[in-house]
């Protein structure tokens, strides 16, 4: 970076007056110094628009393909709208398929804290090697409770207290970028009928090659209390901030990725 700044300056000083070679010599570091958070904004270009939409992804381990996982938003009649995730995972003979959807209803905005949807139902199938897992989840917005289909603890009833469902941030957290955020946090209630929360920052932006093809993308850094995964995920303004990348780490070690491939308006 010094010998940029040197080969610039010697000729300016020939040639320009010492108060413009100064405001040069400003303005160039000033660019230089700009931080990750101040690029990443730069990216956010327009408004997150609340649309059906289905991303389908490839799954990655060590950068081979493993598997595959899809994102479908569609609307519903009444109000409704609905979210589904579901992947398929298999590596020599092991194999994981999920499939999570949740049901919203919309609301009528009253601020622009966050959309105005309100989880009204919570379904997480799990199959393949081990155990199935199936957890059901109903919010009763009204008495301020959930129910879960499989006992925790011998009590199925719980305190909601504003938690969300264990996706709304999939399609929240693109909102949030669009609304110049870099710091946030979701309580849900995870995939096991236990509250839980996700810190939200906001890394830099990157330029990453995809299967998709090439895309500018802001990357976001996600914690879990009371774990030792860590989870960065990609979304891209010109994609109406929708995830492109997602990448997961315990203690340090790559767990796994998915890419989009597929990104369409329904």
């Amino acid at each position: 970076m010094t010998n940029v700044l040197v080969q610039m300056d010697l000729p300016l000083m020939s040639s320009l007056s010492s108060g413009l070679t100064r405001y040069l010599f400003i303005l160039l570091m000033f660019m230089v110094c700009l931080s990750p958070v101040s690029n990443a904004q730069q990216l956010i270009h327009n408004q997150y628009v609340l649309t059906p939409f289905e991303s389908q992804f490839v799954a990655l381990r060590e950068g081979k393909p493993i598997g595959h996982a899809r994102l479908i938003f569609s609307q519903l009649p009444n109000k409704l709208w609905q979210l589904e995730y579901e992947s398929k995972i298999s590596k020599y003979f092991l194999t994981d398929k999920r499939n999570e959807t949740t049901r919203y209803l919309q609301m009528n905005a009253t601020d622009s804290q966050s959309l105005p949807l309100l989880p009204i139902s919570y379904v997480y199938h799990r199959s393949g090697t081990g155990p199935d897992k199936v957890m059901s989840i109903t919010f009763d917005h009204d008495n301020n409770q959930y129910m879960t289909s499989t006992p925790i603890d011998d009590e199925v009833l719980f305190p909601l207290n504003l938690h969300f469902d264990n996706q709304l941030f999939r399609i929240d957290v693109p909102y949030q970028l669009s609304q110049g955020k870099t710091e946030f946090n979701y309580q849900f209630i995870n995939n096991r009928g236990q509250t839980r929360v996700y810190d939200m920052q906001v890394i830099n932006s990157d330029t990453l090659d995809l299967p998709i093809g090439s895309v500018e993308a802001i990357k976001v850094m996600i914690r879990r209390t009371s774990s030792s995964r860590q989870t960065f995920a990609w979304f891209a303004p010109s994609l109406n901030y929708h995830l492109v990348r997602l990448q997961q780490f315990k203690n340090e070690q790559e767990q796994g990725e998915i890419q989009l491939r597929v990104h369409k308006s329904l």
